[in-house]
């Protein structure tokens, strides 16, 4: 079972290809710039200021990898999509996130971040298209479940995986707010990661 007394920052980096040592299963994070990422990525690990969460598009421009007590690597990626960074900038996360995902063969699988509050945007489907083509097992994590009343998630969840081509039980509703989904999208991964064990 995966811990997570101990987090730590191993690596950031710009090339696809460099990863930390030692080699440890990795799991991904994926998602349009604000979605969250940074958020799940905290309330998995239970660490506030594990990495920066911002309400500007585009703070994460690098390739973020996190070691998780010493069994696996969470690894950050630039969000897709719009984002308050300059447009030379924005043109090597394309490369950099898909050189990564293609390429990474320590990848375990992904955690594909989708607003809930709104349906999957092209961007979005395109993602988990790319992913399901590629075999990269994918769990999909709505987040802002705050933002969307209980009696509407489990229609908007189901719409949701028709929309993306998944079984319903690929994805999850999260909230950073309130901490819900957390323990779901925890043990999907610890799943992820004892199926590449």
């Amino acid at each position: 079972m995966l811990e997570v007394h101990e987090v730590r920052l191993a690596r950031t980096t710009a090339d696809p290809d460099d990863h930390p040592s030692p080699p440890r299963p990795e799991i991904a994070f994926v998602g349009r710039s604000n979605v969250g990422k940074s958020s799940l990525l905290n309330a998995l690990c239970r660490n506030r200021r594990l990495a920066r969460v911002s309400r500007s598009p585009g703070k994460t421009q690098t390739i973020n990898y996190f070691d998780v007590g010493g069994a696996c690597y969470f690894v950050d990626l630039p969000g897709y999509g719009y984002a308050a960074v300059p447009e030379e900038v924005r043109r090597t996360w394309g490369p950099m996130i898909e050189g990564y995902l293609e390429r990474s063969p320590r990848l375990a699988g992904v955690v594909s971040l989708i607003d809930g509050r709104h349906d999957p945007t092209e961007l979005d489907r395109r993602m988990v298209t790319w992913l399901a083509e590629r075999g990269i097992p994918t769990l999909v994590a709505l987040t802002k479940a705050d933002s969307v009343p209980r009696g509407r998630r489990r229609a908007r969840l189901s719409e949701t995986a028709a929309a993306l081509g998944l079984d319903p039980e690929q994805v999850v509703w999260f909230s950073s707010r309130t901490g819900e989904g957390r323990d779901s999208v925890f043990s999907a991964v610890n799943s992820l990661l004892q199926q590449e064990a």
